[in-house]
């Protein structure tokens, strides 16, 4: 409600990749609506549409800027995500009018009652949005590309060993396909990183010891292509050493010998797959590896407890209908289980919940303070109070 909509628009290349990525991806998305319309494609269109609000907007831009609309200063940053925002929610009202006329119209007439800036009443009245090819940055929607896929890979891994995402993790391990790869992967470290809670990302150059390969044939394309040669195609295939799939994977391409004649397996014509390892998850999707670290030290586990309790004493502000800017105190019962977690971690807990102080009691009786459950089989009692 503080945002100034007349502010002066932030110069694209002052805004951030986050920014900048989203914005690209909204013109390409012109580009294929206005195609799909040309060529009688609605369904086409709303697919397009709704990709791009699910995965991009909603679940990843928004997301991703949580902290820039709500936290810090009245920045260039903040003003830069909001200005962003709002171009792709106007625009993406233009590009659905034709196919949801209603609700396109009372999102348009919502969002050109705040900024009045619009100069149509109605968004059946406007032209249709046209694209910026100098805005489409391929190599930043690649990049950011990873930031998404690899997220998924890690999430779907502690889904997998029942890691919560709230607690911390120490490390994840990524072998370098190319020096490119390497850049790309570097520049959305710190995304990734946020996105999976997790401390630290370890590039390795050479996989040995890290990874143990599994290969084997596609008959689906190489049986078409040799036929009679596949029994000694099949053989060589599953005589490959861990340096040879690792130089397969960097090159693209791998001579072997069937039958005096040689051959040329491409990536294509075989199936790859990764091992765990003790102490160590696996995800593979394409050509992308990532290892989990999925040790809990000590430390990390004190961290996870005290992370749980900002997400539980947040929810309780949530149901006291307390303001956003409201700050509180907290009074918890003491428990050996997250007693040290809350020492260590308690000037954390208290910046991010707005507590003036926090304090472990060995009794508790007020009836406001509310019990939730911290870790299996281990109950907190809370209270949380608006300062006066």
């Amino acid at each position: 409600d503080k945002f100034n909509y007349n502010e002066a628009e932030i110069l694209i290349e002052k805004r951030s990749e986050l920014d900048r990525w989203i914005i690209s991806l909204l013109n390409s998305l012109i580009k294929v609506v206005g195609e799909s319309y040309e060529t009688y494609e609605p369904t086409r269109a709303g697919r397009a549409i709704s990709d791009f609000v699910t995965e991009n907007l909603s679940n990843w831009f928004v997301r991703l800027s949580r902290k820039r609309f709500w936290g810090g200063e009245y920045s260039e940053d903040k003003i830069s995500a909001y200005q962003t925002l709002y171009t792709c929610l106007i625009t993406i009202a233009k590009l659905m009018a034709p196919i949801s006329p209603f609700y396109a119209d009372l999102l348009y007439s919502d969002l050109n009652k705040t900024t009045e800036k619009e100069p149509n009443q109605s968004v059946h009245l406007v032209d249709f949005p046209s694209f910026d090819e100098s805005l489409i940055d391929k190599d930043l929607e690649e990049k950011m590309g990873i930031a998404q896929k690899v997220s998924s890979m890690i999430l779907a891994l502690r889904r997998k060993e029942k890691l919560k995402v709230r607690q911390p993790l120490a490390k994840i391990v990524v072998p370098v396909l190319n020096k490119r790869f390497r850049e790309q992967f570097a520049s959305v470290e710190n995304i990734i990183l946020t996105e999976v809670n997790v401390k630290e990302v370890e590039y390795w150059e050479d996989t040995n010891g890290m990874l143990s390969k599994k290969i084997k044939p596609n008959f689906k394309i190489l049986g078409p292509k040799y036929g009679k040669l596949m029994k000694e195609i099949t053989g060589a295939i599953n005589r490959f050493s861990q340096a040879d799939i690792s130089d397969l994977e960097k090159m693209g391409t791998f001579e072997i010998t069937a039958d005096s004649e040689k051959i040329t397996v491409l990536l294509e014509d075989v199936e790859i797959y990764t091992e765990d390892i003790p102490g160590r998850v696996i995800a593979t999707e394409g050509e992308l590896t990532v290892a989990l670290d999925t040790h809990v030290t000590e430390e990390l586990k004190k961290e996870g407890i005290a992370r749980e309790f900002v997400n539980k004493i947040q929810n309780i502000r949530k149901e006291n209908n307390f303001e956003v800017t409201d700050q509180v105190s907290l009074v918890i019962l003491k428990h050996i289980e997250y007693n040290d977690a809350l020492l260590v971690f308690k000037n954390y807990i208290c910046t991010q919940t707005l507590a003036t102080d926090l304090t472990l009691v060995n009794k508790l009786d007020n009836s406001n303070a509310k019990e939730v459950e911290i870790d299996k089989n281990v109950n907190a009692l809370i209270l949380v109070e608006k300062m006066k």
